[in-house]
């Protein structure tokens, strides 16, 4: 019995002594904010200045005395995941500089207790704040991708190329630029770290072995009371195009199509073949323009804009001189402008963009719709052109055939299954 009442007290008193010894640590720590790829400390950018002022306040002052001895410093430095790892890791360590020579030049720190630790691009720290934020464009589809990002970078799992890439073109970069506006700016930032021990006899300081880091409990981020970055440059699509079904008609032609955002996009094209030979009578004419406003839709557009299948709506206005043969069919007033009652069409059309090269595309379109206009008929006599007769154009049925060649033009707008960058 007395056995058994020894060993409790014994082993009650060895508890009390590891209290003791972790009470005797003391950890302090202050998270100080950079701008975006800056070294330079600024005081006044958020509250930088009341974090540094108490650190300083606690090295000379409270725990610069007998009482307590600073044991290690630790700075911890993460990058927000717009920036390169290589050019991140060289920031935080001169940013970890920065701060070394501030605190130093208010209590010399000797190098052995200075230490630096680069988490490398926060992704789980964005996470968190993603968490927390409830503004965040389709905030349950991006922790899903963010997760995986995440869990794929701390496994070594290797992708096609740089996650970050894999998030501008998340929902067309929705997601990416509230997050770089409203959340990246808390990912750039280096924590301090400072811990102390409590000495109870100065005159005898004991070895004290190395702690541990362990990451504090964080209050949830209020993207409202941070200062927004500058908006980086938005990912750009657009392309140039031609119709090779007219090319090989002889008919120049050029169109430009522009992204509008999910899934929306609007294109024109112009045609202009004036061609004539009067001592053969034959005439090839024709010039005018359309518009199309187009919906994307498929696997394809869900990866990359511009590319897939689309369903739209087009209107054309054009004005044509047909000869060949020994009669002539005429769109619109003789001698007239191309607003001279010219010919309209109106209708709708289906097609597929198919990538080729990393900036290339053919797409095949083909539409169906309402011809109208007045046109002419006449004879080509004695270099002369004699009218037989006008009439209405009534037609229902295909008013549309495209193989047209794209070139893709703008940032972010290339084909990485086609030779594209990797």
């Amino acid at each position: 019995m007395i056995k058994k009442l020894s060993l409790i007290i014994v082993s009650i008193l060895y508890c009390n002594y590891l209290s003791a010894q972790r009470e005797n640590v003391v950890c302090d720590s202050v998270k100080i904010y950079f701008r975006q790829s800056k070294i330079d400390l600024v005081p006044s950018l958020n509250n930088n200045k009341a974090a540094l002022d108490r650190i300083v306040d606690s090295l000379s002052t409270s725990y610069a005395d007998s009482v307590y001895k600073l044991q290690k410093v630790l700075v911890v430095g993460g990058a927000s995941p717009e920036g390169s790892v290589k050019f991140n890791k060289w920031l935080s360590e001169k940013r970890a500089g920065v701060l070394f020579d501030y605190i130093s030049h208010y209590s010399p720190l000797p190098d052995s207790l200075m230490t630096t630790h680069f988490l490398g691009r926060d992704w789980n720290g964005l996470i968190r704040l993603v968490e927390n934020d409830a503004e965040v464009p389709y905030r349950e589809e991006t922790l899903a991708l963010l997760r995986e990002i995440a869990w794929n970078v701390a496994n070594g799992v290797t992708t096609d190329g740089d996650p970050l890439d894999r998030l501008k073109k998340f929902h067309y970069g929705e997601p990416y630029y509230y997050m770089y506006q409203n959340l990246f700016p808390e990912l750039r930032a280096s924590r301090m770290f400072l811990w102390y021990r409590k000495i109870k006899n100065p005159l005898a300081l004991l070895s004290v072995p190395e702690f541990p880091f362990v990451k504090p409990y964080e209050k949830p981020f209020s993207p409202s009371k941070r200062t927004p970055s500058p908006l980086p440059k938005k990912p750009f699509y657009m392309d140039i195009r031609t119709n090779m079904l007219y090319d090989a008609l002889l008919v120049p032609n050029l169109g430009a199509e522009f992204y509008l955002g999910k899934n929306w996009s609007v294109v024109g094209n112009w045609k202009y073949g004036w061609w004539k030979k009067d001592r053969r009578q034959w005439y090839w004419r024709i010039y005018g323009g359309d518009i199309a406003i187009r919906k994307w839709f498929g696997k394809a557009a869900q990866k990359k804009p511009l590319t897939g299948h689309h369903l739209g709506v087009y209107g054309q206005i054009f004005t044509y001189d047909f000869e060949v043969g020994g009669r002539g069919y005429m769109g619109g007033v003789p001698g007239g402008t191309l607003w001279d009652k010219m010919n309209y069409i109106a209708g709708l059309e289906y097609g597929y963009s198919l990538p080729i090269r990393s900036r290339l595309n053919i797409d095949f379109s083909i539409g169906v719709g309402y011809w109208g206009g007045i046109y002419y008929e006449y004879l080509p006599m004695d270099n002369c052109y004699v009218w037989q007769a006008t009439k209405q154009r009534h037609w229902f049925g295909p008013t549309k055939a495209e193989i047209s060649l794209v070139w893709l033009i703008g940032r972010c707008n290339y084909n990485k299954e086609k030779g594209g960058r990797r």
